[in-house]
């Protein structure tokens, strides 16, 4: 599991007081970064090295955030397929369930313009951080 600390920004913050519900995605995002760098580890994004795709990303809001105090963003993987693995996502806040969300990426060649399997190297570092349940 990957553990990334955010301050919300005054910024993120909207009209009644609350993190913006927009804003999740960006934490999610960045909480997705050390599992980013076990396909591209210094982040090229270049088409001929990154090989990763997002299918999908859906967010469940479960509790408000505020402007102040740290929300600490949980990542894993939770599922492992063929050709693509699933992230979870998790914001705390005080201790408390705020959001949670997936995000599936594909492995995804950009040159040939398909999906192909998800080689084994890159797989047992995935499985490195699997999670179910």
């Amino acid at each position: 599991m990957f553990i990334t600390k955010i301050h919300p920004r005054f910024g993120d913050i909207d009209g009644l007081g609350h993190v913006n519900n927009t804003v999740p995605s960006i934490w999610f995002e960045m909480g997705r970064t050390e599992v980013l760098r076990m396909f591209d580890p210094d982040l090229t994004l270049d088409k001929n090295v990154f090989p990763l795709i997002m299918a999908h990303i859906d967010f469940d809001f479960v509790a408000q955030m505020y402007f102040k105090g740290e929300v600490e963003i949980k990542t894993w993987i939770s599922k492992i397929g063929n050709k693509s693995f699933t992230i979870s996502h998790e914001a705390w806040q005080d201790g408390r369930l705020c959001v949670k969300g997936t995000a599936v990426i594909v492995y995804f060649d950009f040159v040939k313009q398909e999906t192909t399997p998800i080689p084994d190297d890159k797989r047992k570092m995935l499985e490195e951080h699997l999670i179910t349940g």
